[in-house]
């Protein structure tokens, strides 16, 4: 791994363990296991690496996402059927200190507008990946139903790091639900 991959990935685990505040140049590089040097010359600014950190998580999640997406669409799975295999992906990709930093830089954005416009290019990456699932699945108007379903898994994630369901339980019905109400009636 790159030394610019090792900063990336000890500033999501800081922000994941101990809050963005935590993110100090000497603490990511301790972190890292690199100069401060070496950390200064890949991310001049804090803003950079926070920045950076949101979107490497964001196209790493992408990817794997993006995978199980092609794999589902290739099964020929009902819609309903799908949202049991939604709830398995959730809880096989994304529980630790990498989500909760997902999460708390996107709410940080809200305070920063030098890292708004990442979050918001992650959101309509998830966006771009809802419809692309929903596509798959057959969901007649799958662009304008994909960003519920975003929003629905986002609070679902804020849900299950609340409450410590490492299950995510409820994820399939939510899912469930929302499919059910996009399809078209007979």
């Amino acid at each position: 791994m790159s030394a610019r991959d090792q900063i990336l990935h000890a500033t999501l685990r800081l922000i994941g363990e101990q809050g963005i505040g935590a993110v100090t140049n000497r603490a990511v590089a301790r972190a890292a296991g690199v100069s401060l040097g070496s950390l200064t010359y890949h991310f001049p600014s804090q803003d950079e690496l926070l920045r950076e950190a949101l979107r490497a998580f964001v196209d790493a999640e992408i990817a794997r996402i993006t995978a199980y997406a092609e794999n589902l669409r290739e099964s020929g799975i009902a819609p309903v059927d799908a949202a049991d295999l939604v709830e398995k992906a959730v809880v096989d990709f994304a529980y630790g200190p990498e989500q909760i930093a997902n999460l708390e830089l996107h709410l940080h954005a809200a305070r920063d507008p030098a890292i708004r416009d990442t979050s918001a290019r992650s959101v309509e990456a998830y966006d771009r990946l809802a419809t692309a699932v929903l596509t798959a699945l057959g969901i007649p108007d799958a662009e304008r139903h994909a960003p519920a379903i975003v929003a629905m898994l986002y609070g679902l994630a804020v849900r299950r790091l609340a409450t410590g369901d490492t299950a995510a339980t409820g994820t399939a019905d939510a899912f469930r639900l929302l499919l059910l109400g996009a399809l078209p009636r007979d």
